[in-house]
């Protein structure tokens, strides 16, 4: 019985203290296959773009593809010439879930590069902008984080442009961190009462036994 105890105790400890872990739901574009489409970053708030192949135009000049991400593009043929004449906009959205999280613990760093441009918001605050498909741009945040879902906005701007304009999105992160959130003040009640009966049930058979 005295090992029971010290079990439980053990595991009231471990239940009751905060983990670090990293934030789930933060995905490296392209994470699927060439050609197919990237459902984890919703476009234009009703569709998705398509992950881009590593050896056609223009991934060269675009930043070359690696196993940890891939550009994406709002059509399917990578190579497609957008918007004549008009600038376009193309908006990815990428959404997270904090529940179960201390949401003030959360933070995370990445990387992006679009053609042409493009600015990221967590929640709808500016943290982050891109201006080149050669090099990328660092993004982060430490703060600004919702307790449930949470939303990293990509809003690219593609140039007018009468031929020869694609455009593309890389997103890739580097690291994230959040807590577990701390259990309410009942949660802690339930446990001390539970160590107490069995500390009530082990000195009974120790009376018992004498």
């Amino acid at each position: 019985m005295k090992k029971i105890a010290i079990a439980a105790v053990l595991a009231a400890s471990s239940f009751l203290s905060a983990q670090a872990a990293s934030i789930s739901g933060l995905v490296n574009t392209g994470s699927f296959a060439s050609g197919l489409q990237d459902t984890n970053y919703v476009l234009n708030g009703n569709g998705y773009g398509y992950v881009s192949y590593d050896n056609a135009w223009p991934v060269n000049p675009w930043l070359a593809n690696t196993s940890a991400s891939k550009w994406i593009t709002p059509t399917a043929n990578q190579a497609a010439s957008l918007d004549p004449v008009n600038t376009g906009t193309y908006s990815w959205t990428l959404s997270f879930n904090l529940s179960g999280f201390d949401a003030s613990t959360a933070s995370f760093a990445g990387q992006f590069a679009a053609d042409n441009q493009a600015i990221v918001k967590l929640n709808g605050v500016t943290i982050g902008s891109a201006g080149s498909f050669n090099q990328y741009a660092s993004f982060a945040a430490n703060s600004g984080f919702n307790a449930g879902l949470n939303t990293l906005e990509f809003v690219l701007t593609n140039f007018a442009q009468g031929s020869g304009n694609p455009a593309g999105l890389r997103v890739e992160f580097l690291q994230s961190n959040v807590v577990t959130a701390v259990p309410e003040p009942e949660t802690y009640a339930m446990l001390l009462a539970g160590l107490g009966l069995i500390g009530t049930i082990s000195r009974r058979r120790m009376r018992h036994r004498a």
